[in-house]
């Protein structure tokens, strides 16, 4: 249940002088904790409120219901991945170097922030339906996905990238590949003994998924053609 605050929306905030927009994240952090811990029926808006010090008359005063408040949660985690990303300035190295970045940041985000994967998890399981009655994280995706557009650009001109590789599909096979360690780690453990969350084992996977992506989209000069990965079939 998503439950409706027992006093009407439209009520204002105490008088006491509060900085909105800093209470306003204060909320939405300890909302994201609450959330990523416990989902999105199993979070309680009594216990938010009373971790970031405020009513509960003050969160449905901003945000109007708990799953408002989910949704504005999920804008703000895609709203700090999303400026994180245009920091990496893919342009300016050269397409093997950017796409190796592209990488490393994909794969250190998502381990540095497993609340991130958990709420996106969480959101799957509700089918999406809160991000897609967001404009503003739809809106957040094209500047990545225009990054990797001018990064297999680039190294087509260069003959460093074959064509054909459509910027989404990787972006959906990178984010696949570098959300597994994270969202499946303790599972995978449990059946092969592997703990993904050491420095040793990041660091291999990080690899592995460089190499991989890598030899998907090179050019192989020998005709043009995604070079097959060795010792695989063509």
């Amino acid at each position: 249940m998503t439950g409706t605050p027992d006093i009407a929306a439209t009520t204002p905030p105490p008088a006491r002088k509060r900085d909105r927009e800093r209470t306003r994240r204060e909320i939405l952090d300890v909302a994201f904790a609450e959330f990523a811990e416990k989902g999105l029926s199993g979070a309680n808006t009594d216990e938010i409120a009373a971790r970031a010090n405020v009513t509960k008359r003050l969160i449905f005063y901003y945000f109007k219901s708990k799953e408002q408040l989910f949704t504005s949660v999920l804008e703000m985690v895609y709203e700090r991945m999303r400026h994180s990303e245009e920091e990496l300035r893919l342009d300016k190295l050269s397409p093997r170097a950017a796409m190796r970045r592209l990488v490393e940041f994909t794969f250190d985000f998502d381990n540095s922030n497993p609340g991130f994967v958990r709420l996106v998890t969480i959101e799957n399981i509700h089918r999406g339906r809160h991000l897609g009655r967001s404009r503003k994280i739809k809106a957040m995706t094209r500047p990545i996905i225009e990054q990797i557009a001018r990064l297999l650009a680039r190294g087509q001109r260069e003959r460093s990238i074959r064509r054909g590789i459509d910027p989404v599909e990787l972006h959906m096979t990178l984010s696949a590949l570098c959300i597994f360690s994270v969202a499946n780690r303790h599972t995978f453990e449990a059946q092969f003994d592997v703990d993904m969350t050491t420095e040793r084992a990041r660091a291999q996977r990080k690899k592995e998924i460089d190499d991989l992506l890598w030899r998907y989209v090179r050019l192989d000069g020998r005709n043009g053609a995604g070079a097959a990965p060795a010792g695989g079939l063509p």
